[in-house]
């Protein structure tokens, strides 16, 4: 059997919750985790290059399957020798399927067992996305890291209903491994499903292990559910998925999830909220979401955080940004940007040290006290 070119390696559990420090090895370098992952939704992590995602300590991004599949094309991407080449980014890239983005963005929708027929979000045209040319887009691409075909069923759906997607999933995640064309160069992870059912979320995540992938994802979280219930999914999945995979929950990007995933074993996270709001002109602090294009920060002369090293922190202040997002300038875009994920990717680093030093618990109360978190502004948070 060949080696799977994903590997992960333990280093510490963390003696008061069992979070996992630990690296994943990859063909194109190798990451700590827990780790955030930029997303780089049409490869491309939206006004960042390459060479600033670096500097921030990311060490792997991810890349949108359905997006890149209708624009340029797999075929343009493969041509260009992959995404590594064709984005220059030479460290870890992970792909998802397409499948979110087809329950999503797509209308139309007529899931079959052979796949599923939707329409085009850009032109209304016909199209058809089965396990099968998942994998072969995603092979075309060239990630390291590459998502089985699923379907994410809401989260308040019917029991009835998700079973039967949950079993439909797991038939799909085999006609995938089949498909796979590249199992030596590229990882291909199952998604765990089953929407609030711990029934169904323990059989989704022990039929998928039977399969012996690489990595295991767990899909439809951050759904709209409260943090309570995504927590709580998390601790039943926990004791079943592999200790020697990596384990990654898909879409979820506030701090305190972040903190309370890796404390239930997760790995890897991503999620498009830090560049989607810092072009908003919102920015994640130590002391809490600032609005940076408010007007009380006109005359504001102090860095957007205060305890903040990055390079928008170090050179620039709120007022600058204030003005350049309120005259449409890109450059104030970035440096929100850059701002957010750097926030993102450094809390990472603290959890990681956290771990090291057996003090996640004490370090979630602190960062939980000082950023305002409560149970009142938690949909806010």
């Amino acid at each position: 059997m060949t080696e799977s070119p994903i590997r992960y390696r333990l280093i510490k559990t963390e003696k008061h919750t069992g979070a996992r420090l630990g690296e994943i090895i990859t063909p194109h370098g190798t990451f700590p985790t827990p780790m955030f992952m930029p997303v780089g939704t049409l490869a491309t992590v939206k006004t960042m290059a390459p060479e600033e995602l670096k500097e921030m300590g990311a060490g792997i991004i991810l890349s949108n399957t359905y997006h890149l599949w209708l624009r340029p094309g797999e075929d343009i991407v493969e041509e260009a020798g992959g995404l590594h080449q064709f984005m220059n980014w030479d460290q870890g890239i992970l792909t998802d399927s397409g499948g979110f983005q087809v329950w999503s963005l797509a209308d139309m929708r007529n899931i079959t067992e052979e796949g599923v027929h939707f329409k085009n979000h850009l032109n209304g045209s016909k199209m058809f996305l089965s396990p099968e040319k998942a994998i072969q887009i995603q092979n075309k691409l060239g990630p390291d890291i590459m998502m089985s075909f699923d379907e994410c069923p809401p989260f308040y759906e019917s029991h009835d209903y998700v079973k039967k997607s949950i079993e439909r999933t797991t038939r799909w995640a085999e006609r995938g491994l089949k498909a796979h064309a590249n199992p030596d160069r590229q990882g291909l992870f199952g998604i765990v499903q089953g929407a609030g059912y711990k029934d169904l979320r323990i059989q989704s995540a022990k039929d998928l292990v039977s399969l012996d992938f690489p990595g295991y994802s767990i899909g439809g979280l951050s759904v709209g559910e409260s943090k309570e219930e995504m927590n709580e999914a998390l601790e039943w999945l926990n004791p079943i998925l592999p200790s020697n995979k990596p384990r990654y929950l898909m879409g979820v990007g506030t701090p305190d999830s972040l903190i309370d995933g890796v404390i239930r074993g997760v790995d890897m996270f991503d999620c498009v909220l830090p560049t989607r709001i810092a072009r908003n002109g919102t920015c994640m602090t130590s002391q809490g979401r600032l609005v940076v294009k408010n007007a009380k920060y006109e005359r504001d002369f102090r860095p957007i955080d205060e305890k903040c090293d990055c390079y928008t922190c170090r050179n620039y202040t709120r007022a600058y940004v204030r003005h350049l997002i309120k005259a449409n300038e890109t450059f104030g875009l970035r440096l929100t940007s850059y701002h957010n994920l750097y926030f993102l990717l450094n809390v990472m680093k603290q959890v990681r040290q956290a771990i090291m030093d057996d003090n996640l618990l004490e370090f979630r109360e602190a960062f939980f006290e000082e950023y305002g978190f409560n149970e009142k502004n938690a949909k806010n948070f």
